[in-house]
């Protein structure tokens, strides 16, 4: 009877165990549920002034008068910007990536923070574990030695192992509470040129003037989440004075219930939209309530035009699973656009020459649900026509997909984008 208790204990150890560690996967793996769902319909656009309040309220962050936007193309300028920027501090460094790995980009980047803080300047960094994986570790040594503090976002315990999967995609720099830096950019060698390698296509801004307070408010939000500690003070948050004329606001998302703020933010805009919709993405897996905001666009007339990867893309699944969703879009009249000369990552839209937003989001699942992202909005007819006239300037080097080739398509790709669909909710 002993021999018989024990045995059945056992296996009810084991049981429990098992949907323990199954009710962790499920809930890694399942992406929050999304919250807007019915068709939204307005008799305003970008421009008006009831779309500025909602945005104003919705979003809970104050739209910010007295800005000044710079645009870097491509990594040795987004690079070279930033770390000047970095060499210049005096007192604050606020550092939060996605990918941070290879020589000739994290390496450089690496040395530079830790010159950083050898000399005084307080240094924060938060990089996403998954994204920083491929880094040799004497980089986070480097700049731990020299006094920065560096935390790896997520790294694998047990005791968050409900949350791995959530990973931090926001890419955000702030120097001495004063210059921030946003965009698609990551840190890592595919942004360089090399050998072996054709760099990606990217553009990253710097940002000065009062919204820097929000983009330092940003980072500040996974820092206390991640260590616990909130940095205040005039070497974070110093009065900011009006150096431009540009109004902005970042818009924060995250997993967590009630901050799936992006989506909403986009599917706002894009109902509101008038005349022209411009997008770039890297990554195009929406789900279908924003393919059919994009499609009910095009269907009342406005002219909506999508920039993503072509072949040159780094996952190449994801390709084959959003192409096979763009049927009904093409019927409406959307115009699709494949980049060629090599990987294109920018994140950028423009509405009807009013309004824009740039920043780490992708147009899908994973950005607008699972992911942290941080994007800035812009409400300056002259910045959203530069951004519009920027995706224009790609659309020279990009092929368009037309529904006859849709239509036409081989086999075998409609079958690995039905494959990889089936894990559409994680793309």
């Amino acid at each position: 009877m002993k021999r018989r208790t024990i045995v059945i204990g056992g296996l009810a150890a084991v049981l429990v165990t098992a949907l323990t560690i199954g009710n962790i996967l499920l809930f890694n793996a399942l992406p929050k549920p999304k919250r807007l769902v019915q068709p939204l319909a307005f008799e305003y656009g970008v421009n008006g002034p009831e779309f500025r309040l909602s945005m104003n309220l919705l979003m809970q962050q104050p739209i910010l008068q007295g800005n000044r936007m710079e645009l870097f193309q491509d990594g040795e300028a987004i690079y070279g910007a930033m770390l000047d920027s970095i060499r210049q501090a005096e007192h604050s460094i606020t550092f939060e990536k996605y990918e941070f790995w290879g020589e000739d980009a994290a390496g450089v980047f690496s040395e530079a923070l830790a010159e950083a803080a050898e000399r005084g300047v307080a240094v924060h960094v938060l990089l996403d574990f998954i994204g920083s994986v491929q880094a040799n570790g004497e980089k986070f040594e480097r700049m731990q030695e020299a006094g920065a503090d560096v935390i790896r976002w997520r790294k694998p315990s047990w005791y968050e192992l409900a949350r791995f999967n959530h990973r931090t995609h926001r890419k955000l720099m702030v120097v001495d509470g004063q210059r921030g830096y946003i965009g698609g950019a990551n840190v890592g060698d595919n942004w360089l040129p090399g050998e072996d390698r054709t760099p990606y296509r990217d553009n990253h801004f710097r940002v000065e003037g009062p919204v820097v307070g929000q983009m330092q408010a940003a980072f500040m939000e996974n820092w206390l989440d991640a260590r616990g500690e909130l940095l205040l003070g005039n070497a974070y948050f110093p009065v900011l004075a009006d150096v431009g004329d540009v109004d902005a606001q970042i818009v924060n998302s995250s997993p967590r219930e009630g901050r799936h703020r992006v989506r909403h933010l986009l599917i706002y805009a894009l109902n509101a939209a008038e005349e022209r919709i411009t997008i770039s993405t890297a990554y195009f897996y929406p789900d279908a309530s924003f393919l059919d905001a994009l499609t009910a666009a095009a269907k009342r007339g406005v002219d909506v035009r999508i920039l993503v990867p072509g072949d040159s893309i780094d996952k190449g699944f994801v390709r084959h699973a959003s192409v096979n969703r763009w049927g009904p879009m093409l019927e409406a009249g959307v115009e699709l656009y494949e980049y060629q000369p090599s990987m294109y990552h920018s994140k950028l839209m423009s509405i009807d020459d009013q309004w824009a937003t740039i920043g780490s989001t992708n147009l899908d699942n994973r950005s607008f649900r699972i992911n942290d992202e941080a994007n800035l909005n812009v409400y300056d007819a002259g910045f959203a026509r530069d951004i519009r006239e920027l995706i224009e300037t790609d659309l020279a080097d990009s092929e368009r997909y037309d529904l006859e080739r849709w239509e036409q398509r081989p086999v075998r790709k409609r079958l690995a984008g039905w494959i990889t669909s089936l894990i559409g909710a994680h793309l």
